[in-house]
């Protein structure tokens, strides 16, 4: 039988909205993304990838660092419905959150797009049963569709908003406010496949959760108009990334050989080309998130 499942965060069935759960879960679902190993071109327990100046001590770091971010989110959500006043609060915490995690890395950006997208996700879960990603997702949507009128003019022309623009890609923006599609469409029925697959042949596959979580990463890249390739190697680093991503795929997964050897063959690449599909890996912390609350019930 393959290994059980890790228990992200409190499992108890009495702290199903408590956002105290959220938060240690969202925390869980960062740390579970920075130590999957091996990720094409990301920092994870082998070294810093395409990135010079994150490893997996600073993004540890930083995902515990944002614990009071999540947390602050979370209970600001709770019995608030989507509003402008919502919106810019959470915004005000998120970008106290951002300065909490240059604190933790010595200003190094390791998780500033997931503090928008899982923490999105926080605010959707803080009133919504945790088994409900759907109804989450929509909540999330539904507050990011609220402009921040107090956004700094320098997150307004950030890497991500440039690229999104200069390339007509939906960026991080886009991808919450269309209710997360590639986490609800790509990310969750990908790891719901590959962790059917180990049931099916659990002899197949002896680091059982890793390769499905590597699956589902995988699935995201051959999908996702990364704003993180494309900002650090144009259209030719998002090619050789969703390319080199469906050759994983159709090689059978990372629980093939050849499957493996794809993937090997996508991380020489796109470190080559110092291309990093960091909004991919933003995309499986939430998938992870939203999975873990899926195990609460």
């Amino acid at each position: 039988m393959p290994a059980a499942l890790p228990l992200l965060c409190n499992e108890s069935p009495d702290a199903l909205a408590d956002p105290l759960t959220l938060a240690d879960c969202a925390v869980d679902a960062l740390i579970d993304e920075a130590c999957l190993t091996p990720k094409p071109a990301l920092v994870d327990a082998r070294g810093s990838g395409a990135h010079r100046d994150l490893d997996l001590d600073t993004m540890l770091r930083s995902a515990h660092a944002l614990r009071p971010t999540f947390l602050a989110i979370a209970r600001a959500s709770l019995d608030e419905p989507p509003s402008q006043a919502l919106r810019e609060r959470l915004a005000r915490i998120g970008r106290d959150g951002e300065h909490a995690m240059l604190a933790a890395t010595g200003g190094s950006n390791a998780h500033r797009g997931a503090i928008w997208v899982v923490g999105l996700l926080c605010a959707g879960a803080a009133t919504n049963a945790p088994g409900d990603s759907e109804a989450i997702c929509a909540r999330a949507a539904a507050i990011a569709r609220f402009d921040d009128r107090f956004t700094p003019r320098a997150a307004q022309s950030s890497h991500g908003a440039r690229v999104a623009e200069r390339f007509g890609v939906a960026g991080a923006r886009g991808e919450a406010r269309a209710g997360f599609p590639h986490v609800l469409g790509v990310g969750l029925p990908a790891l719901d496949r590959a962790r059917a697959s180990l049931t099916s042949n659990p002899s197949r596959d002896p680091a059982g959760e890793s390769h499905a979580r590597l699956d589902t990463l995988i699935a995201i890249i051959a999908s996702l108009d990364d704003t993180c390739l494309l900002h650090r190697g144009g259209i030719a680093a998002l090619r050789a990334a969703q390319h080199g991503a469906r050759r994983v795929i159709e090689a059978g997964g990372v629980a093939a050989g050849a499957g493996r050897t794809a993937l090997a063959e996508l991380d020489r690449t796109l470190v080559a080309l110092n291309a990093s599909p960091g909004g991919a890996a933003d995309l499986l912390a939430a998938t992870l998130f939203l999975d873990s609350l899926r195990r609460l019930n």
